[in-house]
């Protein structure tokens, strides 16, 4: 997801596509389930907003493009929920918010729906 643009990953194989997007949500649901931990180090609560905000970074960028084969309805709702992402991030980083429940709640809804 890193080094390819997503129409590249698309193009090698949707299904793999898909599970390379779902490892990504794995990978940051899984960072953010440690990062909620009351012991968690700071560094972790930064490696998880970071992640997530890289993730969504991408994806909205995709998202954006209008080549993108996805309903235009539903690219505008992800960008969305990805700006909520971004922003909800932002605030653990200020410190205006603490807790990544909703964030996991969400993500875990965004990757469970990749089939």
């Amino acid at each position: 997801m890193y080094g390819a643009s997503y129409a590249e990953m698309m193009d090698d194989s949707p299904a793999l596509a898909r599970e390379r997007e779902r490892a990504a949500f794995d990978r940051a649901i899984n960072l953010m389930k440690r990062a909620e931990a009351a012991d968690a180090p700071e560094a972790l609560r930064r490696e998880a907003t970071s992640f997530l905000q890289r993730l969504w970074s991408l994806l909205i960028d995709d998202l954006a493009n209008p080549e993108n084969g996805l309903p235009k309805e539903l690219r505008a709702d992800l960008i969305s929920i990805g700006l909520w992402n971004m922003s909800r991030t932002d605030q653990i980083l200020r410190g205006d918010a603490t807790g990544f429940e909703p964030l996991i709640y969400v993500n875990t809804l965004i990757r469970d729906g990749l089939q």
